[in-house]
């Protein structure tokens, strides 16, 4: 008699669902040749909510929303009422000390105790502003490392990082966690100070039980098993948050699933299978940059793209699978596995969106609802949010 769950036994797990979306999506963004803009982007963080806020609207999925400081540097106070008047609020609050010429060689890890002090400090401001908004944790990416053998004393900056991040550390607040992002390479190509998830897990396990691993399923190197780093995370208690986004190259911060839908899936799998899943110690976000599709209309995709796959993941028959696996039967657990996988449960989502009063097919919705246009129409004059190129 088969196990396998109906999508009937799932939906109580999905519907409690929640993907955080990043302000700095909805500005202009592209490659180091050209940034283009468009009509209607926003020119201030107020405008980011609101777009944001039209994704949560119509997917029911994202009620929270990144800030990036200090591209996103405004009245706090202000801004927390303005989301909570669109039915959204403000979460994870990401540092940024890359674009500062005081950084070319390094932030938190420089040589200089001066231009350290400047960016631990531009983190301790990104603290007060969690203070501000009620946000629950600081994510902190490095654009630091090395171009060429010998450039840098690379154990030297491994100590002074060290001694950094837990000067950030002993300012957070109760109920306040770091989150540590890793990248593989860019932008420099000899050594990164924060490479993978290893030597993330080293930093933050040194500092407490406050810091976490964030990994961001596009900075890893071509063919890397990220849904074993998910699962080795998960075991050992050190996951705090995930950046979406998909890759075909580098980090390409594409729509999520877009190169990848399977490896979104066993990602999940793993997800699940570790008790990640609507877990509130982990946050599920977007990171993703929108060069060339409209960029509410690339939100609204990547987060139905993330729901369509969770669904699946929950339709694993995990009885019938574990027991093929204790029998060493490879054919049979990987058909149970694949059968969930190709299962098409587009159409079961669309109704169950509908019973919840959501519009069975939220772009179709966007594209319906003028918001478009009328944003176009008004956002005329000032500058354009982006992050420059």
């Amino acid at each position: 008699m088969s196990t396998r769950p109906t999508f009937a036994d799932i939906t109580d797990q999905f519907a409690a669902q929640e993907i955080e979306l990043p302000s700095w999506a909805f500005g202009n963004s592209g490659t180091r040749f050209k940034v283009f803009g468009t009509p209607g982007t926003p020119r201030d963080p107020f405008e980011k909510i609101a777009d944001a806020a039209k994704v949560h609207e119509l997917t029911g999925l994202a009620p929270q929303v990144a800030l990036h400081i200090p591209w996103d540097l405004c009245d706090f106070d202000e801004l927390t009422a303005h989301a909570a008047g669109l039915g959204v609020r403000l979460g994870t609050v990401n540092s940024n000390t890359f674009q500062d010429d005081d950084y070319k060689f390094g932030a938190l890890t420089h040589e200089d105790e001066r231009i350290r002090t400047k960016a631990i400090d531009a983190h301790l401001e990104c603290i007060d502003v969690m203070d501000r908004t009620g946000s629950r944790d600081l994510k902190i990416w490095l654009a630091e490392g090395s171009n060429y053998p010998g450039q840098a004393d690379m154990r030297g900056r491994q100590d002074r990082l060290h001694d950094s991040l837990s000067k950030i550390y002993d300012r957070l607040g109760e109920g306040q966690r770091m989150v540590l992002e890793y990248k593989f390479f860019e932008p420099s190509f000899y050594h990164t100070d924060v490479p993978d998830w290893g030597t993330s897990y080293t930093q933050v396990a040194a500092l407490g039980d406050k810091a976490l691993v964030c990994l961001d399923t596009g900075h890893h190197a071509p063919g890397t098993n990220i849904e074993f780093i998910v699962m080795q995370l998960l075991r050992l208690g050190k996951l705090g948050s995930f950046d979406f986004n998909s890759r075909f190259y580098a980090d390409d911060d594409l729509m999520v699933g877009a190169a990848d839908p399977f490896q979104l899936f066993r990602i999940i799998h793993e997800v699940i299978r570790g008790g990640g899943l609507n877990s509130p110690d982990i946050a599920f976000m977007l990171d993703q940059c929108h060069n060339v599709e409209n960029k509410i209309e690339g939100q609204i995709r990547s987060v139905l793209n993330v729901q369509e796959m969770t669904a699946r993941a929950l339709l694993i028959d995990t009885e019938a699978l574990t027991k093929a696996q204790r029998a060493g039967d490879v054919i049979t657990a990987n058909d149970i596995f694949m059968d969930a996988f190709y299962t098409d449960v587009r159409g079961d989502l669309a109704e169950w969106r509908v019973s919840r009063g959501l519009p069975a097919d939220p772009i179709r919705a966007f594209r319906e609802s003028g918001y478009q246009e009328q944003i176009a129409a008004d956002r005329v004059g000032g500058t354009q949010a982006g992050w420059g190129a």
